[in-house]
Parts: C-alpha cells; structure tokens; sequence
C-alpha cells in the first residue's frame, strides 16, 4: 500500500490545517427538500465525482478509511485514499489524502451536516501545495482552482442529492 504523501494525514478532520499548504473553506447550504440521507448516499457512493467527469476508479462503492480512488483531469491521473470517515446523526462525510503521482500535496474533505431547522449544509475543506512540475508552475493559480473545485463539487452534490430516493423524506 502506498504511503500519503504529506505528514499530517487527518488534519483535516481536527479542522486545524497545517501551514506551508493553501487552505479553502467552501461552506453552502444545499437548499430545501435535501435530507442527509440523500446528500450522504451520493457524496459517500462517489456519484459527485461521476458527476463531475472525474471517472472516479475506487477499490469500494463506498469511501471508508483505506478506499483508494483514483480520479481523471483529463488525461492526468489523482491518486487518493480516505483518511477518515463519519456517519453520525446529523453529520456525514469524509476526508482523502493525495499519493504518490497525484499533482498536488494534501488533503481535502467533504462534509455534511444537518442544522437546527433540518437544512443540510455541504463544507468542502482543504490544504494541499504543488506536487508536480506543471502544478508548480501554475502555484498561483491553485487557490482559485480549488476553490472552483469546491464550487463544482457543491453544484454536482444539489443535482445528485435531488434525484436521490428520499429526497422528500
């Protein structure tokens, strides 16, 4: 099994990001008539990537500690693993962490979680630094790409979770 390639591998779970990495925080609510069941199933089952033409090649239908996934930009290879996972009442989600021959450094998460008025609100938490030459060269632009990913990921998750059974519930 492949070793990440940073050190602080669940710090995204802590919410304390290490420094020497750009940081994102994308917060947004995914609207009314969404459960967390339905944002969960679609965010945990990997149809948020599928819907993003990541062709996401995971080792599970699931993300759970360990599941390796390997995502397509283009003709470009990102090898990850989940780090962590939660299924809990009111929150779900998870974190992956980049491996060896992804482009990046770090580690990003997908979290969940239910308010007080039933909403579900979706945070997309992030810290990772140039890992390739190309991405090097573009370092001042990954800040704004992450947080377009970030963005996209919200917008795919409110189409997936709308089609889910239990929408309604």
């Amino acid at each position: 099994m492949q070793e990440f390639t940073y050190p602080e591998v669940g710090a995204t779970r802590e919410g304390r990001l290490p420094d020497g990495y750009h940081h994102i925080r994308h917060r947004a609510c995914l609207g009314p008539g969404i459960t967390l069941r339905a944002a969960a199933d679609a965010l945990l089952g990997w149809r948020v990537h599928r819907r993003l033409l990541l062709h996401p090649m995971v080792t599970g239908p699931r993300a759970a500690p360990g599941v390796t996934v390997i995502c397509l930009l283009g003709p470009v290879r990102v090898p990850c693993r989940v780090v962590w996972t939660v299924e809990e009442e009111g929150r779900a989600g998870f974190g992956y962490g980049t491996l060896p021959g992804h482009p990046e450094i770090g580690e990003e998460s997908f979290l969940l979680e239910r308010d007080e008025d039933g909403l579900v609100w979706f945070t997309v938490t992030a810290f990772a630094r140039p890992g390739a030459w190309y991405t090097r060269l573009g370092a001042p632009a990954l800040p704004l790409l992450m947080g377009i990913f970030a963005r996209l990921y919200t917008m795919a998750l409110r189409w997936e979770s709308r089609r889910s059974p239990g929408v309604h519930e």
